[in-house]
């Protein structure tokens, strides 16, 4: 499991859907893995000034909160202050000012974890100095400054995203971007038993387009440590993207969850809780 080696506005909607259906080039995966072991609770380490960090988890496309309910149980019962915060899916700035605006009301240090897109908006999160220690990305994007995630994503080839989407037209001219239900389980969470992701699949949250195409700006991975997470089935995001970024970030640590699909926080929350731990202490 571990890798030691280690209109206007619709003509911008239309490139950005055309941009995630390009997503190409399946040839297939290795046979999932079993869910990894549940780790024993580990005691929270406390920081230079005496107090816990608190663990704030993003959540990316097509996902919720409840999406990070596993990770969280472990967390909470290691004595970890943690909790899942909403995404609105809107656009990475303002993504990034709505999760800077819940930051501001949380005394001491934060690690920050995002999945998929929630990746793009920790990395541009500008906290207050000193705020965030670390910052962790489980299967997620880790743009550079004027990267979007749809370019990262078919920057190699291996997603079939593209091809499972539903767009919803909004009033404004973009779209709002669905996983089919009928899709879903393949799509995002093969490895996630079926009743569940039949769940995931009704409650997903749409992103809009815009959001996937619009640009990023200066990451905090230059300068905040990171540590990453990379989902060795991911059928949304490549492996190859996935460990590029990680290593161009400069990641304390990488560990690759074999067999892994895009949920790998549903279906492996131990390896998760494991590396996170690890950022944080």
């Amino acid at each position: 499991m571990h890798e030691t080696h280690p209109t206007r506005r619709a003509a911008v909607g239309a490139g950005a859907l055309a941009a995630v259906a390009g997503f190409t080039g399946f040839t297939g995966f290795s046979a999932l893995g079993a869910p990894s072991a549940v780790a024993a609770p580990v005691p929270a380490p406390a920081s230079p000034s005496g107090r816990r960090p608190t663990i704030v988890l993003v959540h990316g496309a097509f996902a919720d909160g409840s999406s990070w309910g596993p990770v969280l149980e472990r967390l909470h019962r290691s004595g970890y202050p943690a909790l899942a915060v909403a995404n609105p899916l809107r656009g990475v700035r303002s993504d990034a000012d709505a999760l800077q605006a819940r930051l501001a009301t949380l005394d001491g240090p934060v690690v920050l974890v995002g999945h998929s897109y929630g990746g793009a908006v920790i990395t541009n999160v500008a906290a207050r100095p000193g705020q965030v220690r670390a910052l962790v990305y489980v299967a997620a994007f880790a743009p550079a400054q004027g990267e979007s995630a749809a370019q990262l994503a078919a920057q190699h080839p291996g997603s079939t995203l593209g091809q499972t989407l539903a767009p919803v037209p909004l009033p404004d001219g973009s779209q709002d971007l669905y996983i089919r239900p009928a899709l879903f389980h393949r799509q995002f969470a093969a490895d996630v038993p079926a009743p569940r992701a039949a769940l995931m699949a009704a409650t997903q949250r749409p992103v809009r387009d815009t959001a996937l195409e619009e640009a990023s700006g200066r990451p905090a991975w230059a300068d905040v440590p990171s540590w990453f997470l990379l989902a060795g089935a991911d059928r949304n995001i490549p492996l190859r993207s996935q460990r590029s970024m990680a290593q161009r970030a400069g990641s304390r640590a990488t560990v690759t969850v074999e067999g892994a699909s895009h949920s790998v926080a549903v279906s492996h929350p131990g390896a998760v809780v494991q590396l996170i731990t690890r950022a944080a202490s």
